[in-house]
């Protein structure tokens, strides 16, 4: 099983997170903090509820009972595994 950036998922996929990246910097540092507490955490399942046009983002995001908006530099940050690709988790 391949984890993909959650950014590479088309409207209505679904996955699980897997990881997130490494921090490269003190921005993405503070970045990282953000999606974690808002509970972007390997095991939780999300799926893509839309992307704006033109370009695709923001990207709005469904987890758990709330919707994100992120931009793509944040959903890069956000490793997952497609749900068909995915292992059940209890």
């Amino acid at each position: 099983m391949t984890a993909v950036a959650l950014s590479s998922l088309k409207t209505g996929e679904e996955a699980i997170v897997v990881a997130l990246q490494p921090p490269q910097g003190q921005q993405d540092h503070g970045l990282l903090l953000r999606l974690m507490e808002i509970g972007f955490l390997p095991g939780e399942r999300l799926r893509v509820i839309a992307r704006a046009l033109p370009g695709g983002e923001p990207i709005a995001v469904r987890l758990g009972h709330a919707t994100f908006a992120l931009r793509g530099f944040e959903a890069a940050l956000v490793g997952v595994e497609r749900e068909a690709q995915a292992p059940c988790r209890p």
